[in-house]
């Protein structure tokens, strides 16, 4: 056969380079008389020169070493149109060139050389190479590269640390939260404070007389305005869950009840988008949330690529899902599915789109259903009623009404609030610090190549053949290659 097989390292392979190092490629037939000049050796850089953005510039590279090439050893790797091959001489150390063009790209300045559109970008190539090298003697080459490798070495332990506290935090927050919600966190509390505690009986009547209050204040606000709009529906009477249902739910606590999130809850509604030409970036009338703005944490951040509609659309087109502040909003599109927010108050009214629901409750507090919503069990019970098509999993609006709630008293939904809004102001504050200090381990890492490449990292030996020289010599076998 004139072909042979072949692994091809991709873009794709570039982007997860630091987990896979390149073992993901995929298998690939080339011409056996091209495979000499496209096989991957041992010390060559590839350079990515297609396919960048605006938030993520083209123009990384990865250095091919044993390990890369130590993946199905039998099979040649090769790469892609998308990526360029640098090989240098035996006169520079493979490492110290990836690691200036790492420091290079990590700087911003690769931006200098990006064509292309703003959605699409190119590095171009030419210009590339003609890129000012630091270059000093090969011994000190390799001096270099071994102490930025020790202090590399050294700070990837630290994040790993720091990682590890990253996930036992959220280990810490959702023990809080099953704590909370099991009545285990206020246990000693309800010990302490029996004259307010709430019979389950007398808390679903005075549920059920809140909610009839409510649609008597709904009945007045439609009738003084006119009867505009649909007349508002008087609320069922609480139905019991099943023991079935209940069979499949946890214990709770003398006086809490299992509620269904439709019972706590006004019209539960997801929101929809309208075509594009109806949106407006940046600034408008109406802000219209996105599940980009939802968080995990219950904070809505509105900062993201912030979207509006205009005044005639919210009362028309996006009526049925106008949102105002303290609703809770929750993503019913994912993966991943557990992104939960309530709406502030910097603006009066607010509007959501087709990838959310929308919860609006005076039973328990917003801030009570939002922790429950975060809580993984919740999220797990609900994914598994789920259908998942083409890998995007969706919850329904049935599935939302039907979350079933632990609900305790007044009394003890404050202490509940109180006791788990200190302690995760604390994992909060925990998460922000590791947060901020691996951010300040990229800016290290840039600071060590800094030093490298201006002669300060180490120290230098007289001994060392002059780089002038080692120049000259590269020149002189450059020139008696192309007369050869």
């Amino acid at each position: 056969s004139n072909f042979a097989n072949v692994l091809c390292i991709r873009g794709s392979e570039f982007r997860y380079w630091n987990e896979n190092k390149g073992s993901t490629a995929s298998v690939r037939k080339i011409k056996i008389s091209s495979l000499e000049n496209r096989k991957l050796i041992d010390g060559d850089i590839l350079v990515e020169i297609s396919g960048g953005g605006p938030e993520q510039p083209v123009g990384r590279t990865v250095l091919i070493d044993k390990t890369v090439l130590s993946f199905s050893k039998e099979i040649p790797k090769v790469c892609t149109n998308f990526l360029r091959l640098l090989r240098t001489t035996e006169n520079f150390d493979s490492n110290i060139l990836n690691l200036y063009l790492t420091f290079f790209y990590c700087s911003g300045k690769i931006r200098d050389y990006q064509g292309g559109s703003n959605n699409l970008r190119n590095l171009r190539f030419n210009d590339y190479l003609e890129l000012d090298i630091p270059f000093p003697p090969l011994p000190e080459q390799h001096r270099i590269v071994a102490k930025i490798e020790a202090l590399f070495s050294e700070l990837d332990k630290g994040i790993e640390s720091l990682k590890t506290a990253q996930q036992q935090l959220k280990i810490y927050r959702q023990a809080f939260l099953k704590h909370a919600f099991s009545g285990k966190l206020t246990e000693q509390w309800r010990a302490e404070n029996q004259d307010k505690l709430e019979a389950a009986e007398a808390l679903l009547q005075r549920i059920q007389t809140e909610r009839e209050q409510r649609y008597q204040d709904q009945l007045n606000e439609w009738a003084t305005n006119g009867k505009k709009g649909t007349k508002p529906k008087a609320p069922k009477v609480l139905p019991p869950l099943t023991d079935e249902e209940l069979a499949q739910l946890p214990e709770l606590p003398a006086g809490w009840v299992y509620l269904r999130t439709e019972d706590i809850s006004d019209f539960v509604t997801k929101g929809t988008t309208p075509s594009k030409e109806l949106l407006f970036d940046g600034n408008g009338e109406i802000p219209f949330i996105k599940v980009y703005n939802l968080t995990k944490t219950g904070f809505l951040d509105f900062s993201v690529n912030p979207t509006f509609v205009n005044k005639e659309t919210h009362h028309g087109f996006l009526s049925r899902s106008k949102t105002y502040p303290n609703d809770v909003l929750m993503n019913i599109v994912g993966p991943p599915l557990g992104k939960v927010s309530i709406v502030p108050d910097t603006y009066p009214e607010w509007n959501i789109n087709q990838a959310m629901v929308r919860f609006r409750t005076k039973t328990v507090s917003n801030k009570y259903l939002c922790l429950f919503l975060l809580w993984e069990h919740t999220i797990r019970l609900m994914s598994k009623k789920t259908k998942t098509t083409a890998g995007q999993v969706n919850l329904t609006l049935e599935i939302c009404r039907d979350i079933k709630i632990p609900v305790c008293g007044i009394e003890e939904q404050k202490e509940i609030q109180t006791e788990l809004e200190s302690r995760l102001s604390i994992t909060d504050q925990l998460e922000q610090t590791i947060t901020t200090a691996l951010q300040q381990s990229d800016v290290l890492r840039q600071s060590i190549l800094k030093k490298a490449f201006s002669g300060q990292l180490v120290s230098q030996d007289p001994n060392d053949e002059p780089a002038s020289v080692l120049l000259e010599r590269i020149k002189a076998e450059k020139a008696t290659s192309k007369n050869g």
